[in-house]
């Protein structure tokens, strides 16, 4: 079926082109026909990977490949141990891997989860319950309040019907629905107020519509595509090792090739020179990066957990911390989505209320911030007393706290007449509902009859315009007045006030009565009515997220609020939190449909609110930011929040409020749904990144050292001084423990005032690959001294291989208190602010002092005992990284000091 823009159809048009008659909806063997012609109503999406497809993707890294190449000629030469090791190493470094990315992508399941099983529909004239899968488009489906819409589907009739849309637009009020068709050429979903949308439900009313669009063509449908679309990118962390990766990897080849033709032309022993390759190239490759940093993250994600922040994916905690921009969703995200009474303004005089949500604590301020009791104010009582009768919502205490069942605005009410100690319960059986006129739109008011004191009273709430319109009277302090044209225009301009500060504003009149009139027409009831005061209701910020905000603006990443709300209350909010400053712009929908993406790049840096957007929209924004080198990390909760989750550098989806498919599509989950969470997060992703650099800088500098030796040894024609398994054995079980150790270094003083490192930053940038150079040359020439010592004084190659081995484990291991900082001297920051490092030393050297004294292991690693003097010289070797990396340091701030 041709794509249409059904809001715009007339409903005669709109039955003849589906082919369904009216109110006898579809003869039940046309839909059947449809069933076969369109489908099943369900979404679809992309089989999964399985676990081998993705182990194999774990074999394809260089670093990966060059220890499997290893492998199999040490197995061609007969060195099995060898093989075996390396063999072991490769596999647990895969499964690692394998067991990161089968955390599978469900969002598209989470999306199918959300439609309801069943739906109404009139086939052949009858109503029947059919499998909500089973719709077809066609359809005539009846929906009442609390259903599920099971299809895309047009009004054509409707009684008070209102949808909540918030998980698709982000609307945080239910949306009011109707039947009139909408004469535009463009407009937004969140606009379509004849349409119905699956997966949103209706909160009140009935009505009846006619399925336009089922499956995959719906506009739930359409983002489960825009899911199934947005490929997840390789984080800069990922990018950055798949870079080192090949770097080493040509390294490890070119001095392979280099030694290998050296060889061979002095005539060396052709066996003898695979093996020697393949000690450089194991010596080249640092085998326990990958897993060092994998675990450090992992940590990193222990401690998260902690602070609320759950991590779905490990590399999502360094990319968090290089974010420049944090695009948020309003409702539920900055806000509480919790509509609240924040102001009652009567008799002239405002009081503001205080508390947020639906928690049934607050006070009452008076015009001077003077604690007020509702209860001795009488007029102040009325408004409160009238709107609560006035509404059919109610509040209920749970387990996760109160929540209100009903129109969120009419919940608002009654928490905030519970807050002035009102029961909701106790004032409705003592002034019982009598009669009501319903609220519909064209009206914009509800009036309902109660029993107040012996007396019949009404009260009749609505739009602050239509019920000044219909007052004759006031409330003053003293009483009941006339209403003068010059007081209506003074209450306008109040609403007119409240309404530019994004507030929602209600109006609240009452009329006494003999009895309830029998005509209940709005004629009859809604006139003469005495005018008692506003309401002012908003969905407030949460109270923490403009700290939140002013921290990240210090940490130089920019807040933007992307929202499908209106751009008046969008905008009110984001100035009060801050997110919004003067010279900063806002968009709607609308001009994001008149821009080409072009156009967007040229904009998108100035703007800080988006608003009325739809889920492509979102899309495009987080591009176009993209685009600009930005890092963008995307906050959200609702369905219309997944695809742009997925395609942000990080998505970090509500945990409280957010629905399944928001926590599926994102990277991390915000446990208390706080804004000011993510905060924590930044700066663990950038102590994180700093751990890892470190881990980067002393394991290249461990390998450095070994190719330095043994190319060196090689030159002079001494042969290696390290066999393969030992450079293993260095690389993962002496390495490995101080590595991970400085993992877990505490963050820098002042990390949140500097700025995001620039996105494409090398790992080796602030001097990080000259100190990687230097220092592993030093470390390579304490060892090789150790070998040439040995060799002069007669000793054994086996003594002098267990030499170099011992003395280039303890120079690696004393070097790890050098990598704990690149500026400040290890005695300044303290030998103890680290005590994993502490431990992991001693697990290392007991590790080395293992192999070298327990018989068995000495035949595997090829070492023996060593003579006092010997251990003499490989100490005092040892120690002279710590000395001269200390040297290094004073030098270092001497020249920063002049």
């Amino acid at each position: 079926m041709e794509e249409k823009k059904w809001y715009c159809i007339d409903t005669n048009e709109l039955c003849r082109d589906l082919g369904t008659g009216g109110g006898s909806g579809l003869e039940i063997a046309e839909a059947a026909g449809r069933l076969n012609e369109y489908g099943l109503n369900v979404l679809q999406g992309k089989p999964s990977r399985g676990i081998f497809s993705i182990f194999l993707n774990q074999m394809k890294e260089i670093l990966v490949l060059i220890l499997l190449v290893a492998a199999v000629v040490s197995a061609f030469l007969g060195e099995w141990e060898d093989a075996v090791v390396i063999l072991v190493i490769v596999i647990l470094n895969a499964v690692i891997g394998v067991f990161q990315e089968n955390k599978a992508e469900n969002a598209l399941k989470a999306l199918k989860d959300m439609t309801k099983p069943a739906a109404k529909v009139v086939r052949s004239g009858k109503v029947i319950q059919i499998n909500a899968e089973e719709v077809v488009p066609g359809d005539l489906v009846l929906l009442d309040a609390g259903d599920s819409v099971p299809a895309d589907a047009r009004l054509i009739e409707a009684a008070s019907l209102y949808s909540n849309e918030s998980a698709l637009t982000g609307e945080s009020m239910p949306v009011e629905k109707s039947p009139a068709e909408i004469c535009s050429e463009q407009v937004s979903v969140g606009d379509q107020k004849n349409m119905l949308f699956m997966g949103t439900t209706i909160t009140s009313g009935r009505g009846r519509a006619i399925v336009v669009e089922t499956g995959m063509n719906t506009q739930l449908g359409r983002i489960a595509r825009l899911l199934d679309d947005s490929l997840p990118e390789p984080t800069p962390l990922q990018q950055r090792l798949g870079r080192l990766g090949k770097i080493l990897g040509i390294v490890a080849v070119a001095i392979v090739a280099l030694i290998f033709i050296i060889g061979l032309m002095r005539g060396e022993d052709l066996l003898e020179m695979f093996m020697v390759a393949i000690s450089l190239a194991v010596a080249a490759v640092p085998e326990g990066l990958p897993a060092v940093v994998t675990i450090v993250l992992a940590l990193g994600v222990t401690r998260m957990s902690r602070r609320r922040a759950i991590i779905r994916k490990l590399t999502a905690v360094e990319t968090l911390g290089t974010a420049t921009v944090i695009c948020s969703d309003k409702t539920g995200t900055l806000t509480k989505n919790e509509m609240t009474v924040t102001r009652v303004y009567v008799s002239g005089n405002y009081f503001e209320v205080t508390g947020a949500g639906y928690e049934p604590a607050g006070k009452f301020l008076g015009q001077e911030g003077n604690e007020v009791s509702p209860l001795d104010d009488r007029n102040l009582v009325l408004i409160l007393f009238g709107g609560l009768l006035n509404c059919d919502a109610r509040m209920e205490e749970t387990e996760k706290g109160y929540r209100v069942i009903g129109d969120p605005t009419e919940g608002a009410l009654v928490v905030a007449a519970a807050k002035a100690g009102l029961n909701s319960e106790d004032s409705r059986v003592n002034s019982p509902r009598l009669a009501e006129i319903p609220f519909d739109s064209e009206r914009k008011m509800m009036t309902s009859f109660h029993r107040v004191d012996g007396i019949t009273q009404s009260f009749t709430k609505g739009a602050p315009d239509v019920i000044l319109g219909r007052c004759t009277g006031l409330l003053t302090p003293e009483g009941s007045a006339t209403m003068s044209e010059e007081a209506r225009e003074g209450y306008l301009a109040v609403n007119s006030q409240l309404a530019s500060q994004g507030q929602r504003v209600l109006a609240l009149a009452t009329r006494s009565w003999a009895a309830v009139p029998k005509s209940l027409t709005t004629e009859a009831v809604e006139n003469g009515l005495t005018f008692i005061g506003y309401f002012a209701i908003q969905d407030p910020p949460r109270p923490e997220v403009k700290d939140a905000v002013a921290i990240c603006r210090r940490a130089g990443i920019r807040t933007v609020m992307i929202t499908g709300d209106h751009r008046d209350t969008a905008a009110a909010i984001a100035r009060e939190l801050s997110i919004m400053r003067p010279g900063d712009e806002s968009l709607i929908g609308e001009q994001l449909e008149q821009m080409n993406d072009e156009e967007l790049r040229e904009v998108v840096n100035g703007v800080t609110v988006f608003a009325r957007v739809s889920p492509e929209h979102k899309l495009r924004i987080v591009e176009a930011l993209k685009h600009h080198g930005h890092v963008v990390a995307m906050t959200g909760d609702g369905v219309n929040d997944a695809p742009a989750l997925k395609r942000a550098d990080i998505g970090a989806a509500m945990g409280i409020s957010g629905t399944e498919v928001a926590k599926e599509a994102a990277d991390m989950i915000l446990q208390d749904d706080n804004f000011a969470t993510i905060v924590k997060a930044v700066e663990e992703g950038r102590t994180i990144y700093n751990n890892i650099r470190s881990c980067v800088q002393y394991l290249l500098s461990c390998n450095t050292g070994e190719l330095v030796a043994i190319f060196t040894a090689l030159l002079l024609g001494l042969g290696s001084p390290l066999s393969p398994i030992q450079i293993l054995w260095l690389n993962l079980v002496t390495d490995g423990p101080p590595a991970l150790a400085l993992g877990l270094e505490p963050p820098q003083k002042g990390i949140m005032d500097m700025p995001p490192r620039k996105p494409q930053e090398s790992l080796f940038a602030e001097g990080v690959g000259a100190r990687i150079l230097w220092q592993g040359i030093m470390i390579g020439f304490l060892s090789f001294t150790a070998y040439w010592l040995a060799l002069r004084w007669g000793r054994t190659l086996e003594e002098a291989h267990t030499m170099t081995f011992i003395t280039m484990a303890l120079s690696q291991m004393v070097h790890s208190f050098n990598a704990r900082n690149i500026k400040l001297s290890l005695f300044t920051i303290g030998f103890g602010t680290n005590r994993s490092l502490i431990y992991a030393f001693i697990i290392s050297a007991a590790a080395l002092l293992i192999v070298v004294f327990i018989p068995f292991l000495r035949g595997v690693f090829e070492t023996v005992l060593l003579r006092p003097s010997d251990w003499a010289v490989v100490l005092g070797l040892s120690i002279v990284p710590l000395v001269v990396v200390e040297i290094s340091k004073i030098m270092f701030r001497t020249r920063l000091s002049v």
